[in-house]
């Protein structure tokens, strides 16, 4: 396992890959946690079914890497009114200033797929980094 990060590993500067799904099985257990924390602060999605979606192939990871796993981010391929989206169902990390512009990698990826847009599921914080973003709906809700 450790052999399989070391070949992802950049140092000095961070970057961002994608897991083959092929070896998910190996890095996930570093992952998880940060992509745990992430679905416990929204609340969007349950993490066994992201979890379960990710070790499937469902979903992939994508992990920032520099000397270590500073990030993790999972996203999925949907199609809602018959086009193709890429949502970004879980994001988690430190020090988000050394990673965030990574996401073009991700972007690019979408529309290499044929996506008509990226969409996050996250909390409204999100907006004020993500400048490049609009909130094209909103979720709202009322505690009973």
């Amino acid at each position: 396992m450790l052999r399989l990060i070391e070949s992802f590993v950049m140092p000095s500067t961070a970057d961002l890959v994608c897991v083959p799904p092929k070896d998910v099985h190996q890095i996930w257990p570093q992952a998880r946690q940060l992509i745990k924390t992430a679905i416990e602060h929204t609340g969007l999605s349950e993490f066994q079914d992201v979890e379960y979606d990710v070790l499937s192939g469902d979903q992939l990871l994508w992990l920032v890497i520099s000397d270590h796993i500073e990030a993790a981010v999972t996203t999925h391929l949907i199609k809602t009114a018959g086009r193709p989206v890429c949502v970004i169902t879980a994001c988690s990390g430190a020090q988000r200033e050394r990673w965030l512009a990574l996401k073009a990698k991700i972007e690019k990826y979408a529309k290499d797929e044929g996506c008509s847009c990226v969409r996050l599921y996250g909390r409204v914080g999100w907006q004020r980094v993500l400048k490049d973003y609009r909130v094209e709906h909103v979720i709202m809700e009322k505690a009973l």
